[in-house]
């Protein structure tokens, strides 16, 4: 058999992975001295309460190698395979954490794939690998599958503050500054695993509506795209998108998730996000 090993960074909600058969790690929230599990000990709007009335910034904490351990114990008792999902390397240590973890079984049939991703599409690789696995494809097809597909993610955030990518490291003092003295918008483009700029629009309208304009440019017209919309604290800006997206887009439906805080705490209240795969495998 094979087991699909994910993580709440993938916005698959606990009880789904359960229902689904997929295992679930959680990642740490850490508010001053005090740390939450953000599975089962803290939701997204606990948080962004939290967040709010906080003076100081939370920190985030990959699991830990202990977390993976029990999982791996039982791959190994009972010679399966096992692929975990991991959230890109460059942003999150939980790769590095279930590699840790998978040395003290060098027997044991374990994959570990850094995805180069984060959020909704990462949470399309859980679910399709799991689809895939339970339709019978073998290990290697599985991640031959999921090779090709991170290779072809974008990811376009728009964020209402760069207070917190400031606070978290992901942008220096002088861009901060000048963002807010100029009160320009940024948009975001997560490619390659990681974060960057990719432009500022004077107002929020004129950043929604370039996000737009590029899924609509980039973004294949059809299921296989994957396409996701993200958000934290900003559900009516996800409706907008969603609704601007329908007009062009061949879906029945275009997802919606929450942020969990682990990525909240580094993009902030009020982000909106469009995700989606230019090139996918077809099943």
């Amino acid at each position: 058999m094979i087991k699909i090993i994910a993580d709440t960074t993938s916005v698959i909600e606990p009880e789904e992975a359960q229902n689904l058969g997929i295992v679930m790690i959680p990642q740490i929230i850490v508010f001053g001295d005090k740390s939450y599990r953000d599975d089962n000990e803290i939701t997204t709007e606990e948080f962004l309460s939290k967040l709010r009335s906080s003076p100081a910034l939370p920190k985030t904490a990959a699991p830990p190698p202990a977390l993976y351990t029990p999982v791996f114990e039982q791959i190994s008792k009972d010679h399966d395979s096992a692929i975990v999902i991991c959230p890109s390397a460059k942003v999150s240590g939980t790769y590095r954490s279930a590699s840790v973890a998978a040395q003290d079984y060098p027997d044991a049939d374990i994959h570990i794939i850094d995805t180069y991703t984060i959020g909704p599409a990462l949470g399309t690789l859980v679910y399709k690998a799991k689809q895939w696995a339970d339709a019978g494809l073998d290990v290697s097809t599985i991640l031959e599958r999921l090779n090709f597909a991170r290779k072809h993610n974008l990811i376009y955030f728009y964020v209402d503050t760069l207070e917190y990518l400031h606070k978290g490291g992901r942008i220096g003092t002088a861009q901060a500054l000048v963002g807010s003295l100029l009160q320009v918008k940024p948009i975001l483009i997560f490619k390659d695993g990681q974060v960057n700029p990719f432009e500022t629009q004077r107002t929020k309208r004129k950043a929604m509506a370039r996000i737009v304009e590029l899924v609509k440019a980039q973004c294949p017209h059809n299921a296989n795209s994957q396409l996701a919309i993200f958000q934290a604290d900003a559900m009516e800006d996800a409706l907008a998108l969603r609704a601007e997206f329908s007009e062009f887009m061949s879906l029945d439906a275009i997802r919606i998730t929450k942020l969990p805080p682990a990525i909240i705490v580094h993009a902030g209240p009020g982000v909106v996000a469009a995700s989606f795969f230019t090139e996918f495998p077809q099943d």
